[in-house]
């Protein structure tokens, strides 16, 4: 989730983290991997950004990662097939802060092979070079404060002066979500307003998938109860596999688990 929050703001504020990252305000364009030659690495996690002269790779990670290394030569590569006469700027950004040595990693080195990227850790970061941009705002409370709850109440002054509702509602929902890697929901409640929240495309999104996910859930459960009360039993692997269906696909179960005469049948239905 925090990562799909991270690949908004910086594809709706490109500008933003382009002064941020780049050091001025280059125009930049989002960049699909299928313009990539190979199918991409953890899609959602992956955020690139293209002009003329330069491609930015961004990667937002909330806990340490061992691939992140070599998934970032990876990509380095991959765009310098597709446009070897760009320059590229390849940044991990780490925002909860974390003791690990992975943390501080910023190079992939093997035999006679070397490459370096660079690290962000947000809680080394002034929160004044945070509080420059809107686009930026949702990450200042993860950053080098030691009074987040104020720097969460300059934030959400901040975003009540925002003429444009639309704008106020996704930087205030993306400011919720990430200030609640670090603080209790209650605190970011008193000093967020909650309507203004409920505007936005980020809490549509995700109240949608919550009710999806709701939806799925008692649909499993409900396969899951006609199962057993006809066959007391069902293998691991299939009760496993059920849980993985999408709502569709349980639909689909349900309607041909009327004509099952057999376990045989649902392990057939499953191999079909």
């Amino acid at each position: 989730m925090y990562d799909n929050i991270c690949k908004f703001l910086v594809e709706s504020f490109p500008e933003d983290f382009a002064t941020w990252l780049l050091g001025e305000p280059i125009p930049l364009t989002t960049l699909s991997p299928s313009e990539l030659s190979l199918e991409p690495i953890r899609a959602d996690a992956l955020i690139l950004l293209s002009s003329p002269e330069v491609v930015l790779h961004l990667e937002f990670q909330t806990k340490p990662d061992e691939t992140i290394p070599f998934r970032i030569l990876d990509y380095r590569v991959r765009v310098y097939r597709r446009f070897p006469d760009k320059q590229m700027r390849q940044v991990v950004i780490y925002l909860k802060p974390s003791t690990s040595e992975l943390v501080q990693q910023k190079v992939f080195a093997i035999p006679n092979t070397r490459h370096q990227f660079e690290v962000i850790r947000l809680w080394e970061i002034p929160t004044e070079q945070l509080l420059n941009s809107s686009g930026l705002w949702p990450l200042a409370v993860l950053s080098q404060t030691d009074h987040p709850v104020n720097t969460l109440q300059e934030i959400g002054q901040k975003i009540d002066s925002l003429d444009n509702l639309r704008q106020q509602s996704n930087i205030a929902a993306s400011t919720a979500i990430l200030a609640g890697l670090l603080l209790e929901e209650a605190v970011i409640q008193t000093i967020l307003r909650s309507e203004i929240m409920r505007e936005s495309v980020i809490y549509q999104r995700i109240e949608s998938e919550g009710i999806l996910k709701g939806k799925q859930e008692e649909g499993t459960s409900l396969i899951l109860r006609l199962l057993k009360h006809r066959f007391t039993t069902i293998p691991a692997e299939i009760e496993a596999k059920i849980h993985d269906l999408p709502i569709e696909k349980l639909e689909e179960l349900g309607e041909a688990l009327l004509d099952f005469q057999s376990e045989q049948d649902l392990i057939n239905w499953f191999e079909n």
